[in-house]
């Protein structure tokens, strides 16, 4: 299989499969227990925690393991706003600012608190999904005086967008609002030094760069406070009940000292090009394919085509039956028949958004892979194109 579905999920590296087997084996207690046992358990979660803040640059204290990047956008979002208006019950309602292009664990986070009685303004954007900070200034300034949280991501999981996050920053910082990014698809795959950002909060998952699914992080920059959401123990300093995920906690770590020293080997530039001449030879072979996002700054391992008059669904399926994973969208959401939001939510027009299909490489993919995948994929539309004549 030819597998270019890395958004979604990335291959386990050797190293952290072994470890995952070897604490599974050998490091099983539970951290909280004060004999020897548990003491080695607590020693390589606190290894991990290490490793995890070198990749993020930042304080061991200011990580926080969580289950994944929603939990980590989940405890940013409602642990921010809740410990407001648990602190500031009879002052104004604290305002939440995010966009219609954010993955669904933050897009559904700003339903849910309108539902509970908060408020939530979208923020605009242009064509290219890049957010509009004259009206994000313009906002803030308006809502002087009211807890404000900004929550955009760094890079877009379906179309790999960058957001200008250290712009965002700054706003928010001038006009002191609280900023969280959902940087799930740039850590690992881009350097991150939070202690050079006007960041507040920073959520990330493991499996977006070859550790292990069910466990990722958020950096809380000290002095930051949230409102516990999953209660039931002090772990992680009273900031997340749970015996902690041992096992996962030190994959993520051997997966974030490998994400370290591989960005530093000048691949992404190289997996560039790969990515380049793949969307360059689609758009020359597939009669009116079109790359979403391609005018704007976007990561190097993510192309998101359009084939127009086809639909995402039959092509996944025939590109499958080929030998290639690719998805249509955010694997949160396979299965739906509907197009993106986050298309729709960029302006694209619904019939090229329908047929929008998202290709996303590691930094093990390969140029002869590439190769294979451009000779394969405009067969594979040319023949679901004479099909639908």
């Amino acid at each position: 299989m030819l597998y270019l579905d890395s958004n979604a999920t990335t291959k386990p590296l050797p190293a952290v499969v072994d470890a995952v087997r070897e604490c599974m084996e050998s490091a099983w207690a539970n951290p909280s227990s004060v004999h020897r046992l548990g003491v080695d358990a607590r020693h390589r979660i606190e290894l991990a925690r290490s490793e995890v803040a070198q990749l993020v640059g930042c304080q061991e204290r200011e990580i926080v393991f969580a289950s994944g990047g929603t939990e980590g956008v989940n405890l940013a979002i409602f642990g921010t706003l809740e410990s407001w208006r648990e602190r500031e019950a009879s002052g104004p309602a604290p305002v939440l600012i995010t966009s219609r292009l954010e993955h669904s664990a933050v897009r559904e986070s700003a339903d849910a608190w309108q539902r509970r009685g908060g408020e939530t303004l979208w923020i605009r954007h242009d064509e290219r999904g890049l957010v509009d900070l004259d009206w994000l200034e313009t906002t803030l300034v308006a809502h002087t005086g009211r807890p404000t949280l900004v929550s955009l991501m760094w890079a877009n999981n379906e179309t790999g967008v960058i957001q200008p996050i250290e712009k965002v920053g700054a706003v928010c910082r001038t006009h002191g609002a609280r900023f969280h990014t959902d940087a799930t698809q740039w850590v690992g795959k881009m350097p991150t030094d939070v202690s050079a950002l006007q960041v507040d909060l920073l959520s990330f998952a493991a499996h977006k760069f070859h550790g292990p699914k069910g466990v990722g992080a958020l950096y809380l920059r000290r002095g930051v406070r949230v409102e516990r959401q999953a209660i039931g123990g002090p772990q992680e300093r009273d900031r997340r009940g749970g015996t902690e995920n041992v096992a996962g906690i030190v994959g993520m770590g051997v997966a974030a000292a490998e994400a370290a020293r591989w960005l530093v080997s000048g691949e992404r530039e190289r997996l560039r090009a790969e990515r380049d001449r793949f969307e360059r030879a689609l758009v020359e072979r597939c009669p009116g394919a079109v790359v979403n996002g391609r005018e704007a700054p976007r990561l190097w391992n993510t192309s998101n085509v359009a084939f127009p008059r086809l639909e995402a669904e039959a092509i996944l399926l025939l590109l499958s039956e080929r030998g290639i994973c690719a998805s249509a969208g955010a694997a949160c959401s396979s299965g739906s028949l509907d197009p993106s939001p986050v298309l729709l939510a960029m302006g694209i027009a619904p019939e090229l958004a329908h047929g929008s299909v998202r290709f996303s490489l590691s930094r093990f993919t390969t140029s002869d892979e590439v190769t294979r995948a451009i000779e394969e994929i405009p067969r594979a539309i040319e023949k679901l194109s004479l099909a639908m004549r």
